[in-house]
């Protein structure tokens, strides 16, 4: 369970830049909830995973998680539970390392410092039925250095690195966004199979409307830091594309009235 109470941060502070980056922002996701994020550009998106994950300090909140307070934990030591994606391909790998070797120092986090010379034959067993499960071909390139890989073919496998030991929260920040609409499909099919093979509790922001009602259970809607919108059960199932579209921007502009959603 990921609980955030009442987080408030602000960006600039005591300068003429000031500005609110998130304020008074509560929600509470239980166990194997997938959630989609949408919100427009500066509605506070990525500030809620940066700050989720550690990246930024909060004026004043809470986060737990699975029971533990880790609101004031340094961003390190949430990485050994929380896995991040982010819209870059080029994020989340050593580009110098092998596939293999990338692996490997994922499957050791939090259970064995650094990366032992040689990748053990138990352990390069169990990459390559991971690999395997990608379809990209990439459990025969073992040996292949990260950073040869197409762009789809290197998210995938950062997907795969960050669920290897399966975190407590998955974070995919605009994740296929970077990619053509093809490989972003794929790799879309690939997250919610392996979201929903290890119910992986999930935040993923998104600015594809239609993935953001085919994919998760939820879909939640930010705007100027602020959660306005909740879409669950019955009503997310019956909501079309052009109707959460025409209620995004009545709610967005209506985001600080008595017409508040919540």
């Amino acid at each position: 369970m990921l609980e955030i109470k009442d987080f408030s941060i602000t960006f600039n502070k005591g300068t003429v830049d000031e500005r609110k980056g998130l304020e008074n922002f509560s929600l509470s996701l239980d166990d194997g909830d997938f959630v989609t994020v949408i919100g427009s550009n500066g509605a506070g998106k990525s500030t809620l995973l940066n700050t989720i994950c550690g990246s930024y300090k909060v004026d004043s909140g809470k986060i737990v998680l699975d029971g533990m307070d880790i609101t004031n934990q340094k961003e390190h030591r949430r990485a050994r539970f929380i896995g991040r994606l982010f819209q870059d391909p080029l994020r989340g790998t050593a580009p110098h390392m092998t596939i293999e070797e990338n692996l490997a120092l994922a499957y050791g986090r939090g259970s064995r410092p650094g990366l032992a010379f040689g990748v053990k034959k138990s352990d390069e067993k169990i990459f390559k039925e991971k690999l395997a499960e990608l379809d990209l071909g990439l459990e025969d390139r073992l040996k292949t250095p990260v950073g040869l890989l197409s762009g789809g073919q290197r998210q995938a496998l950062t997907l795969l690195i960050a669920t290897i030991v399966t975190p407590k929260l998955l974070l995919l920040d605009e994740h296929t966004a970077a990619l053509d609409p093809k490989t972003a499909d794929k790799v879309m099919e690939l997250t919610d199979k392996i979201i929903k093979k290890h119910s992986i509790t999930t935040l993923m922001i998104t600015h594809n409307i239609r993935n953001a009602l085919d994919y998760g259970n939820k879909t939640i809607l930010l705007s100027q830091g602020r959660l306005v919108l909740v879409l669950e059960g019955e009503e997310r199932k019956s909501m079309t594309v052009e109707n959460l579209m025409k209620l995004y921007s009545t709610t967005a502009a209506d985001s600080f009235s008595d017409k508040m959603i919540l």
